[in-house]
């Protein structure tokens, strides 16, 4: 199993100079590389091989307009080729979106493997420094030294701070008691997370704590005179505000999950379309302006709360734990059915947070409902999939009683409570 370590980083000033040259030309071939990829591919119709990037690298570093590109470790630059050739083989089997070019204001990073870095009584060497990397190490149950990491990444934020990560090769951890007990999980924007016991986590708006102060920084931003050092400061204030919430989001959500994997062996959730639910309102108004707005604003919320990470956290946790997190399809009607009856509702629009089920006369909190439903699906679909008979992704009913006739299902009233 594959973990990795990440701790602040405090170069020196030499060092940071050079950390930043290698920044600067890992940049250079990464666009370079795209660019001249891109044109072979739309003018001659031809694919570039990682083989063939390596070369030109190598032509490069030759010639005299590029030859300080000697002048920093080559194993960084060599290993954002690999990553583009990477991607290229991603976005062509459709796994991933065309390669972007790197911009000079955004996070940068260095990747180095093993060729290129040592770690010696607990320091960090790296190829082409003269003196250790000093590092902010915050793991007591870890010792440094005795480290065998694979790969050395070395990042810069845009506000200024530097970072270590060490990816190291691990031996699978032991499973974690059962725990006897199974939840179902209903993700939304008014409340984060409702679980099938009955507790609603609040949603924090960790965006919305912070926009009042981060918009007035992109005002000031806004002001400077481009270039001038008076707007880096400003830049850099905006990315200070932009460090905050992403980090207080990415502790909330890592308490969630790891409080959900401790508590329950199996973990139902439903399978979120994100891209659909952030997508473009381009095209929807249907006054000018009102649509695009509401659309504006639930884009905002959806990707303030995370809900994509909530779920990349909580499948590789559960994996380790010798949890079980089932995916429950998207389609399926949880907070139209009865979880007590199983009766299906024709229609239930998004402000009704209260109904009724107009067969067993069972008022439901909406979410919970959802929750409860995703549970009795989630075990229906981590059956399946234990006994390999289907992989539970299709489950589209779940309820106590046989499925209603259709006529009783179409008209039916429902009893809505604000």
């Amino acid at each position: 199993m594959r973990t990795a370590y990440k701790c602040r980083a405090y170069p020196a000033p030499e060092q940071a100079a050079q950390l930043s040259r290698t920044f600067g030309c890992v940049r250079l071939v990464c666009n370079r590389t795209l660019a001249e990829r891109h044109t072979a591919y739309h003018q001659r119709g031809e694919k570039t091989s990682y083989k063939q990037t390596d070369q030109a690298l190598t032509e490069w570093k030759q010639t005299q307009d590029l030859a300080f590109l000697s002048e920093v470790s080559s194993v960084p630059l060599q290993q954002t080729l690999r990553h583009q050739h990477s991607a290229f083989a991603n976005f062509f089997a459709g796994r991933a979106k065309y390669p972007r070019f790197k911009s000079r204001t955004g996070r940068q990073s260095a990747h180095y493997t093993r060729s290129a870095f040592r770690i010696r009584d607990g320091q960090l060497w790296l190829a082409k420094h003269r003196a250790p990397l000093r590092l902010a190490w915050s793991f007591d149950d870890v010792d440094l030294a005795s480290l065998h990491p694979t790969t050395v990444i070395v990042s810069r934020e845009a506000d200024g701070r530097w970072y270590v990560t060490f990816v190291v090769e691990v031996e699978d951890p032991a499973s974690a008691p059962e725990a006897a007990s199974e939840v179902g999980v209903d993700l939304g924007v008014k409340d984060f997370a409702t679980l099938s016991t009955g507790e609603k986590i609040a949603n924090p708006r960790h965006l919305e704590r912070k926009a009042r102060n981060l918009a007035r920084y992109q005002r000031r931003t806004a002001r400077k005179q481009r270039g001038s050092a008076n707007r880096r400061k400003a830049k850099r204030k905006v990315a200070v505000a932009h460090r905050k919430v992403r980090h207080t989001r990415a502790d909330f959500l890592h308490r969630t999950t790891t409080r959900l994997v401790r508590e329950h062996d199996l973990i139902a959730i439903e399978d979120l379309n994100i891209r659909g639910m952030t997508a473009s309102a381009r095209g929807t108004a249907q006054a000018p302006g009102t649509r695009v707005r509401q659309k504006a604003g639930l884009n905002r919320a959806v990707l303030d709360a995370g809900l994509g990470e909530f779920r990349r956290q909580l499948e590789y946790k559960a994996a380790r734990a010798g949890r079980t997190v089932a995916v429950v399809d998207r389609w399926f009607p949880s907070s139209k059915t009865c979880s007590k009856c199983g009766y299906l509702l024709a229609t239930l629009s998004l402000g009704t947070r209260w109904w009724t089920c107009p067969d067993c006369r069972t008022r439901h909190d909406r979410d919970v409902n959802a929750a409860t439903n995703i549970l009795a699906a989630g075990r229906v679909a981590a059956r399946d999939a234990s006994s390999g008979e289907a992989c539970g992704a299709g489950v589209r009913r779940q309820g106590t009683s046989l499925p209603r006739s259709a006529t009783k299902q179409e008209t039916t009233a429902v009893r809505q409570s604000a």
